[in-house]
């Protein structure tokens, strides 16, 4: 395992990839069909539903938590306009103290696009990677207590050649973490271009997994498109279960390096990839 370096030594603030939360925009009249199909399709459970105000301007939207097995999605249906720059953020990562992870995020190269906040459960912040990666960072005044996940998802960064190494070495220094492989020549077909090879980079830290997709931005859709990669056991049957719950497969199943993975959309516009590893 080759360890990034950048940046001076800071204290870890990850707690952990249960916590770690798509962030998924919808249209509040697509709602309720998103939530069920998402659930449906990996066995999750959500959170209450309520309408609150979540940026630090004024704002109002519908919010709801879905806890799967295979990772845990934030719901926003926002019935104002969505203030900037929020709905380009990824992912919300519970951190331990937020002054001490911005402090770390600034340290390790990150621009911090929106100053920490206080929301109805704690505070919030949203931080900007080399390569123009959102993410944003959250703590909770109540100590949160979610059950671990079966397999940890992956959150998929696609990056130019430009900024790829500047963005591993930034986050692997803020997240503490280390970097599994590095394969120069994976298999195209996993971003849509059978017969061609691309970078590609796989992160670990207890924020969870980040893929990093290092290519030339010719991308047919929906690669690029998807936020997270979710590891299940049964892949054929994961996808009827997604087509039951009314989810379109967008790339049917194909064989990538050591896993099948196929591309899916969900009711309300939301892509994901799904896979699951095959023996050697």
């Amino acid at each position: 395992m080759a360890q990034a370096q950048g940046g001076p030594a800071t204290a870890p603030v990850a707690v952990g990839p249960q916590y770690d939360t798509t962030h998924v925009y919808v249209a509040p009249e697509m709602f309720d069909r998103f939530v069920a199909s998402f659930a449906a399709t990996f066995d999750g459970k959500t959170s209450p539903q309520g309408v609150f105000q979540v940026t630090p301007t004024p704002s109002q939207t519908m919010s709801q938590l879905v806890f799967t097995p295979v990772g845990t999605i934030s719901v926003f249906g926002f019935k104002t306009p969505i203030p900037y720059p929020f709905g380009a953020e990824r992912t919300g990562y519970l951190v331990t103290d937020m002054d001490a992870a911005v402090a770390a995020a600034r340290a390790h190269g990150a621009d911090v696009v929106v100053a920490p906040f206080n929301d109805p459960i704690g505070r919030d912040a949203v931080v900007q990677w080399p390569g123009g990666v959102n993410m944003q960072l959250y703590w909770h005044t109540a100590k949160a207590n979610y059950a671990p996940l079966r397999t940890v998802p992956e959150n998929r960064v696609y990056l130019s050649p430009d900024r790829a190494d500047a963005f591993v070495r930034s986050f692997v220094a803020f997240a503490q973490g280390k970097i599994v492989s590095d394969v120069a020549n994976a298999p195209g077909i996993e971003i849509g271009r059978p017969g061609s090879t691309y970078r590609h980079v796989q992160l670990e830290s207890g924020f969870g997994k980040v893929a990093v997709l290092v290519t030339d931005g010719h991308l047919p859709y929906p690669y690029g498109r998807e936020l997270t990669g979710y590891e299940v056991a049964d892949l054929a049957a994961t996808l009827l279960k997604a087509k039951a719950a009314g989810a379109k497969v967008l790339v049917e199943p194909y064989r990538g390096g050591s896993r099948q993975a196929a591309m899916v959309e969900f009711p309300g516009g939301y892509v994901a990839e799904i896979h699951a590893p095959i023996s050697p």
